[in-house]
């Protein structure tokens, strides 16, 4: 009898340097940007540019005590990752919630979120808020299946064109 595909799939904070840390953080960088260019430009991501992105967003704010950089593994073997990070005191915000493609449809994508939404509790956070693009559809659609409501802009972050948040407790957000 094969288990249920949810017992192949494990969580856990990551330092931020780690070989399955780096390595899902670029193949990240690399789909998004790919993505946007694709979109707008016709074109992928020069390899100059993908450098200087990942360079530019070190994920320094996902370390303690302020964040929590997490990776998902699927078999043992990593396959997804993503962050929180405090904005305020009440505040925490998701991002880079990433799986491999080959690894898509399996449920990873909501337990990420979910030992997300946990690790932003452990920080004392009682909502989280994230931002999207609009060519994200997965990701939007991801995000309302899991309780997630379209708010007001809460940064001025370049890329972003769709903000949402969550109540980790049992109020609205």
């Amino acid at each position: 009898m094969t288990p249920p595909a949810a017992t192949a799939w494990s969580t856990a904070p990551e330092a931020l340097d780690s070989p399955a840390a780096t390595a899902l953080w670029r193949a990240y960088c690399t789909e998004i940007n790919d993505r946007w260019y694709l979109r707008y430009e016709g074109r992928r991501t020069d390899p100059a540019e993908l450098e200087r992105e990942i360079a530019a967003q070190p994920g320094t704010d996902l370390a303690p005590p302020r964040g929590r950089l997490l990776v998902a593994r699927y078999g043992g073997e990593p396959a997804g990752t993503t962050g929180v990070r405090l904005l305020d005191a009440a505040t925490a915000e998701l991002t880079r919630v990433y799986v491999r493609p080959e690894l898509r449809g399996r449920g990873g994508a909501a337990l990420l979120v979910r030992a997300a939404e946990d690790a932003a509790r452990a920080l004392g956070a009682r909502r989280i808020a994230l931002d999207t693009r609009s060519d994200l559809v997965e990701a939007r659609a991801l995000y309302a299946r899991l309780g997630y409501a379209e708010t007001a802009p809460h940064n001025d972050a370049p890329y972003a064109e769709h903000w949402f948040g969550k109540s980790l407790t049992t109020r609205a957000f």
